[in-house]
């Protein structure tokens, strides 16, 4: 006989190493976006938008593929997550800010916002 209280608990870290894995995505590919457009000399604005939609749209994707309403249409923080992270990773460019310390700033700002969001609902 299995002890159900186990498999409630194994469920649970599964589905939050999902999430962990997915936020984590988000942030990578919102700072990445962002790195992007900025490695072809936009302004600091377009390359925000472009991490959010880089981010978002990645999510976007995801979600439609496995039929799913995408979360961003829900009440979940996810583009804004994006946002803060892209606008993080840009700003450290703009300060001179080396690109590694940039990059990471960006992803874990966006990780730590995202997790924040699901962990308090």
């Amino acid at each position: 006989m299995t002890d159900p209280f186990k498999e409630i608990t194994s469920a649970r870290w599964t589905i939050r190493s999902i999430i962990a894995a997915a936020t984590t995505g988000l942030g990578l590919f919102a700072e990445s976006g962002a790195e992007m457009t900025l490695s072809f000399h936009l302004n600091p604005l377009p390359s925000i938008l472009l991490g959010v939609i880089t981010g978002a749209g990645g999510g976007i994707i995801r979600d439609v593929l496995v039929a799913k309403l995408p979360r961003v249409l829900q009440v979940e923080i996810y583009a804004s997550a994006a946002l803060v992270g892209a606008a993080v990773a840009v700003l450290g460019h703009v300060l001179g800010v080396a690109a590694t310390i940039s990059s990471v700033a960006g992803v874990l700002v966006c990780f730590v916002i995202r997790v924040l969001s699901v962990s308090r609902g």
